[in-house]
């Protein structure tokens, strides 16, 4: 086929013509040129030139199982001979839906035992949106309807979406967040702790919430969502009190608790969803990314007892759903990347690997950008500074977080850069080996972008 002969360059002219990419700035993306990604195996990706990168990001957080998973596609191939599409609207269900949903309800923390399924994480916290309003309105409490979240929370990229989320730049176009969006300070330690023992700020971070709530009014608040480590906003990790003392304030108000494990879930944290990490009893969760390991788009929500009883038995229709929820090649291919991740023991081998991560990691912390490395199990950031010892971060945030990022791809090292921390997010397969290579370059990355920021 005569397209498949096209030059790299040929691929980036019409990428640029054609092809407008999320999260992107054009101008700037037509003057450099994308990356052409071709193929993919295992940990590593190779673009249109042949040149082969370490993904540390898998993917974007959801590769969990990595790349070229024969069997996955074997699945899908077999579900579309068979049922390729059948909706869940009208009374019908597919078998692929119906069984995910059973496993779901095994996996997850107690008393979420029913699912709603969408196509990607912003879908899925609509849905949280729609659900818990019309919860509230059947239990009699029609004022309660806001949501309390976090600055530096990415919930994803829908309207409503977007106003669950904290993130100031997403919120600067398009006039949002919406009404009924709230958001209060985020427990990230390394910029806003100011001297505070780990107890203290986890403590003092919490409350806000409860402040915020009472500023509100309780009867005017529905729910709190966060993620259990933020991810998209930096990974920012809580003190272990943190949680425990959020879940005594939803309690207190009435509020249910909603936890994002877009990213956690599935083995990022050491074990299946970050709630089991911190002990959190969520009354829904939202879930998309690892549930298929990026082979095909599903999300959902899982609902506990509490909100389903309300919205099965006295709720009547719920007005809400899209044409893809419970897709049956999608569920079949989430059925079968579960079973890799359990027969392959992926989250125990992943604790273990993350062991020796963090002892690599070290060393990274050692040199002179670096103000911190965080990381719990298979996910971390390396906080980048302008003074180390003194914790003093850069003024023009995010310049070097992407000069570093760039230097990365140079050295055929995929991390993501937020604000200036560098991400890491590998896939659950990373071996010991991998983390050499990681640090490696990552330390080459750092040396070069320390060179040219000194000639700025």
């Amino acid at each position: 086929m005569a397209h498949l002969n096209r030059t790299t360059e040929q691929w980036q002219q019409i990428d640029t013509a054609h092809h407008m990419h999320p999260f992107t700035d054009y101008k700037e993306l037509a003057k450099e040129g994308s990356i052409i990604i071709t193929k993919a195996d295992g940990v590593y990706l190779t673009n249109s030139d042949n040149k082969q990168f370490l993904d540390a990001m898998a993917g974007l957080w959801c590769v969990n199982v990595g790349y070229g998973r024969k069997n996955l596609a074997e699945v899908a191939y077999k579900q579309m001979q068979e049922l390729p599409y059948y909706n869940t609207f009208f009374k019908t269900a597919t078998v692929p839906a119906i069984e995910l949903s059973r496993q779901l309800a095994e996996l997850t923390p107690k008393d979420l035992n029913h699912a709603f399924f969408s196509s990607s994480g912003s879908e899925a916290n609509d849905t949280v949106v729609r659900m818990v309003r019309r919860y509230w309105d059947l239990k009699g409490c029609p004022t309660k309807k806001t949501f309390v979240s976090r600055e530096y929370a990415y919930h994803g990229s829908t309207m409503a979406s977007v106003s669950l989320g904290g993130m100031a730049a997403m919120h600067g176009q398009g006039d949002l967040p919406l009404p009924g969006f709230a958001h209060v300070m985020p427990p990230y330690s390394y910029k806003y702790s100011d001297g505070m023992s780990d107890e203290d700020f986890g403590i003092h971070t919490a409350n806000k919430i409860e402040e915020k709530i009472i500023e509100l009014g309780p009867e005017n608040v529905a729910a709190f969502i966060g993620e259990p480590i933020q991810g998209a906003g930096g990974v920012i990790i809580p003190p272990d009190n943190y949680w425990p003392r959020v879940q005594e304030i939803c309690k207190k108000y009435d509020i249910l608790l909603v936890v994002d494990e877009v990213i956690c879930g599935f083995g990022r944290t050491g074990n299946w969803f970050g709630s089991d990490t911190y002990n959190i009893q969520p009354d829904i969760i939202t879930m998309a990314k690892g549930i298929t390991s990026g082979y095909v788009p599903l999300s959902g929500i899982m609902i506990g007892k509490r909100v389903s009883d309300v919205i099965i038995n006295e709720g009547g229709e719920f007005y809400h759903g899209y044409t893809y929820s419970g897709h049956p090649v999608a569920c079949a291919v989430a059925i079968e990347n579960l079973k890799i991740i359990k027969e392959e023991s992926l989250i125990e081998k992943s604790r273990d690997t993350s062991i020796y991560l963090q002892e690599r990691m070290k060393e990274i912390s050692e040199h002179p950008l670096v103000g911190e490395v965080r990381m719990k199990s298979f996910i971390g950031c390396v906080e980048l500074v302008k003074d180390k010892e003194k914790k003093i971060m850069f003024e023009d945030t995010g310049t070097v977080g992407t000069i570093c990022r760039d230097y990365c791809l140079e050295n055929g090292l995929v991390m993501r850069a937020v604000r200036d921390g560098m991400i890491f997010c590998p896939p659950l397969t990373f071996s010991n080996d991998n983390v050499d290579e990681l640090i490696e370059k990552l330390k080459k990355s750092l040396d070069k972008t320390l060179e040219h920021i000194s000639k700025i």
